[in-house]
């Protein structure tokens, strides 16, 4: 008989975040190595994947229920409500947005998920009043999951496997204030001491986390892709030369400029044919990026296109001649891997990673031979040209990746996770 296994995660499927794929895969594989998933998540915008067991909770946005008692409208932004601009890289240069930032980040302790708490915590007593659970994975972020699990873990003494997508105030991309870090951190590694293990995504990660959680074990098991994605109908390639990049870009902390400084070059110096070339953007549409695509007289090169449905965004990616990754150049992020580079996987295509020092990120690509890191506008300019002659010639660009790829497939991956349940449960 299968064992169960309660992953805790705010976002999965339709959830279309791209933190809801891993928690979603591992369901989904883990039943072939030995487990029964059970998931427990949030309240769903629509109906949960076939042939996964899902509890869904109640859940409250604190913010949009505070700005709704005091009468402003809780779907925008208190930015944009009183007309105040922030700029690109999480810059608050005026004390009206540093007020702002210090009540959001007190309002949403540890993170703007809070209000699942206690809706998460109802329904797993409920669960665990009814059957037994043999260990629990809590994936973050939000951090929240991990809280829910340090709970359950107190009081019901389950093995628990607290799972990082992304590190808690280690992170790179952890900006909040001074003070709020601190309780934070103290929180942090009061939740974590009551966790069997830890696991991360990357092997960078491993000694981070180590530093933090001196007594604790911490495996890496990377994020990966769906074979049922990769294999799906072929999508014909854009007749245009095709550049695309899908996901957020963090205010500015995914920097597309100097692919825009190449491309503008390129197209100067007549190497590149500007109505066969469009760099396409599936993201929100900021002000920031307008700008910078008007600075650079791109107007008619750049597209932003904001987000789309998954499905329709997998066919886009598969479609496109390139895929960007694009990268922050912050020494923080060099053991960083963004889970988006296991989505371009699945697509198929060749993959330019722009800026940073590459790390983790650039390991992989050259591992799996899916693509090249770049870091220099002069080395973006040439593989720019090489792709766009390449795609001149032969009517698209080749992909050729290597049979290291299928280590990254969600099957490899659960057979790897199922592995650490055997050893802590």
């Amino acid at each position: 008989m299968n064992k169960k296994v309660l992953i805790i995660t705010y976002f999965f499927p339709p959830r279309t975040d791209i933190g809801s794929q891993r928690p979603y895969r591992l369901a989904k594989y883990l039943s072939k190595f030995g487990w029964t998933p059970v998931v427990l998540t949030a309240k769903l915008p629509g109906k949960a994947p076939e042939g996964i067991r899902v509890i869904e909770t109640g859940y409250r946005d604190m913010t949009g229920f505070l700005k709704s008692k005091i009468g402003i409208n809780p779907k925008k932004g208190l930015h944009e409500q009183l007309g105040i601009a922030v700029s690109k890289n999480f810059h608050y240069p005026t004390w009206k947005s540093k007020i702002i930032k210090l009540m959001r980040e007190s309002i949403n302790f540890p993170d703007d998920r809070i209000g699942w708490y206690k809706y998460a915590l109802q329904s797993a007593h409920e669960l665990l009043s009814r059957e037994t659970i043999d260990i629990m994975i809590s994936t973050s972020s939000p951090v929240t999951s991990h809280l829910v699990a340090a709970e359950l873990k107190q009081q019901y003494k389950i093995p628990w496997i607290a799972d990082f997508r992304d590190p808690w105030t280690q992170s790179a991309y952890y900006n909040k204030f001074p003070l709020i870090k601190y309780f934070e951190r103290r929180l942090e590694l009061k939740t974590l001491s009551k966790a069997d293990a830890v696991v991360t995504v990357t092997r960078p990660w491993i000694d981070m986390l180590k530093t933090l959680y001196k007594d604790k074990t911490v495996f890496c098991v990377t994020n990966g892709f769906d074979e049922d994605d990769r294999y799906k109908q072929l999508t014909r390639l854009t007749n245009n030369f095709t550049i695309t990049y899908t996901g957020i870009l963090y205010d500015g902390k995914r920097d597309p400029s100097l692919l825009f400084k190449a491309v503008r070059q390129l197209i100067d110096e007549n190497k590149i044919n500007k109505d066969l070339i469009e760099v396409k953007f599936f993201c929100p549409k900021e002000d920031w990026l307008t700008e910078d695509i008007k600075n650079y007289n791109l107007e008619k090169v750049v597209n932003v296109y904001g987000f789309l449905p998954r499905e329709e965004i997998l066919k886009k990616q598969r479609e496109s001649q390139l895929l960007l990754l694009l990268l922050w150049d912050n020494k923080g992020e060099e053991g960083f891997c963004p889970a988006k580079i296991y989505e371009y996987f699945a697509a198929g295509r060749p993959i330019i990673a722009v800026g940073g020092g590459g790390g983790f990120v650039k390991e992989l690509l050259e591992e799996t031979n899916t693509g090249k890191h770049i870091s220099t506008l002069d080395n973006l300019k040439n593989v720019l040209l090489r792709c766009y002659e390449e795609y001149v010639n032969c009517g698209e660009v080749k992909y050729n990746s290597n049979k290291n790829i299928n280590n990254y497939t969600y099957y490899s991956i659960a057979n790897r996770y199922s592995g650490i349940l055997n050893k802590i449960a």
